[in-house]
């Protein structure tokens, strides 16, 4: 932490004789004064639209920079002034909000520093390559795109050198992708921003220097919001995935069956309601302990689904239980995938460690299947009690058997039992 405390301070100090040692301001007093409050006026703007990213202890703000502009414009010692009086307006605004890192104050220094260093470089580039391009197709983007590459560069190995010194990056590797976390889509957005922007400040075009400011912060502003809008339409989706789903075997849990009953009870489909249950659950977890019982969950579940449509639905209704929809089958494809089903999980044992040991363990499970054509006299809720009852029936009938029941579409009661188990 010292170290890179010293490294911020010491980059500062060698930005700020830089500048100072310079040939000063190169535009009038006047002029640098009306360039500098429109670019702190819209600096303070851009601030709130930047995007924070963590790493390590240390919160990067990836924002709209223009530092480049007003760089090559007044020259190294102007661009200071500039910075100063913006990251600190920036830190005093953090203190006053109470969200400044506990370093905050060193990363004060450390921005000035390296946006002052990198761009008083540019500054010296940009007076050397302009003669060389002068006369090339487009010289002067060609410049901007060179020193916007090079600036980038820099800051990516400033901020590296801090968080090595941090112990944030250890390998090269490490390094390498984090230069590589750069969009050169981004690069080249800013090199023609701030090119134009120099155009406008070179020519005294002051009005189309501040549309363009408005007119980045308009598209921005709409970018952050839609972007926004779509991480927290992300977000309640996945907080609706969590509350829905059963975390031991990532399948839907009781509370999305409900939900989902609710909706079919809307529709007119013919559906195939299985209820599933592990036989002799209990023994595994009396006999082994409950993560293996928890295995045997899991590979339960596993097993079901390995054998549903993406139209079926699978969810975990109880300790042991899960309940099936089947869809879009008839009553005979149902009962022939439900007795699939059941032979499956009996010839299908799992691998669970145990006092240090990998065992194999087989296990059978009890099925009900209850089908039947949704109409306004039996609700879906009504159809899952049959279908819970004729796992009883499988239960009481000695196990791994599957009991079924089908509701002719013109009855509105149950037909008579069928009892399968070969």
């Amino acid at each position: 932490m010292q170290g890179s405390r010293i490294f911020m301070i010491s980059l500062f100090v060698i930005s700020a004789c830089t500048a100072v040692f310079s040939e000063g301001i190169s535009v009038e007093s006047s002029v640098y004064i009306k360039a500098l409050g429109i670019y702190l006026l819209f600096a303070c703007l851009y601030y709130h639209l930047r995007i924070i990213s963590r790493n390590g202890n240390t919160s990067i703000d990836y924002g709209i920079n223009y530092s480049l502009s007003i760089g090559l414009f007044t020259g190294p010692l102007g661009l200071l002034i500039f910075e100063v009086i913006y990251r600190f307006c920036v830190y005093f605004y953090k203190k006053h909000t109470k969200t400044e890192d506990p370093d905050e104050f060193f990363h004060t220094f450390y921005n000035i520093g390296s946006f002052v260093m990198s761009n008083s470089i540019a500054f010296y580039l940009f007076h050397l390559l302009s003669p060389l391009f002068k006369g090339v197709p487009f010289g002067f983007w060609v410049v901007m795109l060179l020193l916007i590459t090079v600036t980038s560069l820099l800051s990516d190995l400033f901020l590296i050198t801090v968080f090595k010194l941090t112990g944030d990056i250890k390998t090269k590797v490490e390094a390498i992708d984090f230069i590589k976390t750069r969009s050169v889509l981004d690069m080249g957005k800013i090199a023609f921003t701030n090119g134009l922007l120099l155009l406008f400040l070179k020519e005294g075009k002051w009005e189309m220097l501040i549309s363009l400011f408005i007119l980045n912060y308009l598209v921005s502003r709409s970018f952050l919001s839609k972007s926004q809008m779509l991480q927290n339409k992300i977000e309640r989706d996945k907080f609706e995935q969590m509350a829905y789903t059963d975390f031991l075997t990532g399948v839907f849990n009781r509370a999305y069956m409900d939900k989902k009953m609710t909706e079919l009870n809307q529709s007119d489909e013919s559906l195939g309601i299985v209820v599933a249950d592990i036989d002799k659950f209990k023994r595994i977890n009396d006999s082994y302990n409950h993560a293996v019982g928890d295995q045997a969950i899991r590979h339960f579940a596993d097993t079901l689904k390995s054998y549903l449509s993406k139209d079926d639905y699978l969810f975990r209704s109880g300790g042991e239980e899960f309940t099936i929809i089947m869809r879009f089958r008839t009553y005979e494809e149902c009962l022939n995938l439900a007795q699939k089903i059941r032979k499956g999980v009996e010839n299908s044992p799992f691998q669970a460690d145990f006092k240090e040991e990998s065992i194999s363990i087989s296990y059978t499970a009890s099925f009900g299947l209850f089908y039947y054509s949704v109409n306004d006299l039996l609700s879906i809720e009504k159809a899952y009690v049959y279908a819970d009852q004729l796992l009883l029936q499988s239960k009481e009938m000695g196990k791994n058997r599957l009991s079924s029941r089908e509701e002719p579409a013109y009855l509105h009661r149950p037909a008579e039992a069928v009892l399968t188990n070969a």
